[in-house]
């Protein structure tokens, strides 16, 4: 079956047409991505150097100024490596920043940490996770820095005691909990809302 030359010249057309548009859509990726790389568009507004965050005035869901929030983030994640720090205590600071940026003082913001299972570690002092892993914590500098934001970092006494570290082996900065299971339950019959990290 061949095809008349209107409808050849109509596919060529066609053809063009889905090219050009498939040139721009890939000349336009990189115009895209490319604001993420820019000098600026992170930031770490409170907690310095720590929990990068981009804001976004017109976002949907902004935390109201005036309002108290209370939450309880569960730390259950290890860093890929131990001179790193604790990626869900990382984002502990992200979520500080990004209340305060939208607003939101640090008086209003009840935040409780507590590290079990694999976050456990980050509690230890610097002496005792240097013979552990041979380098220094780096969790502490955070944990002093979100400390300072009024934020509490606890850890489950039961994980302690799975990973068969001293209690005295606890930072001093650190809230040594009965265990994680009742510090989130109970501040979760106070209203604080959990979150898993």
């Amino acid at each position: 079956m061949t095809r008349s030359p209107a409808r050849r010249t109509f596919a060529v057309l066609q053809f063009k047409i889905w090219a050009a548009a498939a040139l721009v859509g890939i000349a336009a990726v990189p115009a895209c991505a490319a604001p993420a790389d820019a000098p600026n568009f992170w930031t770490t507004p409170t907690i310095e150097h720590y929990g990068k965050m981009h804001d976004l005035p017109n976002g949907a869901f902004r935390p109201q100024p005036g309002q108290v929030y209370k939450v309880v983030f569960a730390l259950t994640q290890a860093p890929a490596q131990p001179d790193k720090v604790d990626p869900a205590l990382d984002h502990v600071a992200r979520t500080v920043n990004l209340y305060v940026a939208a607003g939101v003082p640090l008086d209003k913001l009840k935040f409780v940490a507590v590290a079990y299972g694999a976050a456990t570690p980050l509690a230890l002092d610097d002496a005792h996770y240097r013979a552990a892993f041979g380098v220094a914590n780096p969790n502490l500098p955070l944990i002093d820095a979100l400390k300072k934001a009024g934020v509490t970092i606890a850890v489950c006494g039961q994980a302690v005691a799975e990973h068969h570290f001293a209690y005295d082996w606890i930072d001093s900065r650190i809230t040594l909990a009965l265990s994680a299971l009742t510090t989130i339950t109970t501040l979760q019959q106070q209203g604080y809302a959990l979150m898993p990290l």
